[in-house]
């Protein structure tokens, strides 16, 4: 993957912050400017913060570990959706479940109990029910779809969260940190950027910059989860083929042990011919 340039920051509108008088005191330090009352954010702080994400999420991803990817904004849905699916993450774009994290042991029973709705519908479990019975069950699977879709594969708690928008997210980002998960955000010249582990300054409004940012981060965690696969298959055909080694070693051996006594036979029995030849 090709690092993210200043220019590539600048073209995606990267540096347009908020009004001024709306602004965070706390964000102040990667405020640049200020001009025609619009804060112009620094985009030197914010390729560095962009670099260290990139860098933070490659490095949980080559341990497979998993990031959660959140955008529930209407600019951000579309795009963390398909940055996130690209990537084999998983994502939250519709509304932020409450307790989703706080309280894992609950949502995570009923994310089991979709994927088996959706096993059962599948492979015709629901066929002993009456037809109104099914429509029922579609219409209530779908709506649990709508919220759990980016989800349905998570077995574990995220090791670490990505969002979009951390004062839109504020629920996510709490319970990421009463839980000590790391939070990677978005921060525009509004937002708090204390309590953020990985803070990549930047306008968290347009659609430009929201892609840029989340597909770098996203093509990080695809690349490493690619290179870990490959690795492991890798190693797991290097085993095999050390296993196999030995037993065909094994073989061999067997195969020689009985060629021997053929060949000592043999011997035995064209020494008294040669023996009489001599004696003629």
């Amino acid at each position: 993957m090709q690092e993210t340039t200043l220019e590539q920051l600048l073209e995606a509108g990267c540096h347009f912050g908020h009004k001024a008088e709306r602004w965070h005191p706390k964000a102040s330090e990667f405020i640049w400017a200020e001009k025609d009352g619009i804060h112009i954010i620094d985009l030197a702080k914010t390729k560095a913060g962009l670099d260290a994400a990139v860098a933070f999420v490659r490095e949980l991803a080559s341990s497979g570990e998993t990031v959660l990817f959140v955008g529930t904004k209407r600019q951000a849905r579309g795009v963390v959706k398909t940055a996130a699916q690209n990537a084999g993450a998983s994502f939250l774009t519709q509304r932020w479940i409450g307790g989703f994290m706080t309280n894992w042991e609950g949502v995570h029973k009923n994310i089991q109990k979709i994927n088996k709705m959706m096993d059962d519908q599948k492979n015709g479990g629901w066929k002993k029910f009456p037809k109104h019975e099914q429509t029922k069950m579609a219409r209530y699977l779908n709506r649990l779809n709508v919220d759990y879709e980016g989800v349905l594969m998570l077995e574990t708690l995220p090791k670490a969260i990505f969002v979009v928008d951390v004062r839109k997210e504020q629920s996510a980002v709490r319970e990421a940190q009463r839980l000590g998960i790391p939070v990677i955000g978005i921060v525009d010249t509004n937002a708090n950027p204390s309590g953020i582990d990985y803070v990549i300054p930047a306008n968290d409004d347009a659609v430009g910059s929201v892609e840029l940012i989340v597909t770098a981060v996203a093509e990080s965690y695809r690349e490493a989860r690619e290179k870990l696969e490959k690795e492991t298959a890798k190693a797991a055909e290097t085993k095999a083929a050390a296993q196999k080694a030995p037993a065909t070693s094994e073989a061999a051996k067997a195969e020689t042990v009985k060629e021997k006594p053929a060949e000592e036979s043999t011997k035995k029995a064209t020494a008294p011919a040669k023996e009489k030849a001599a004696d003629k």
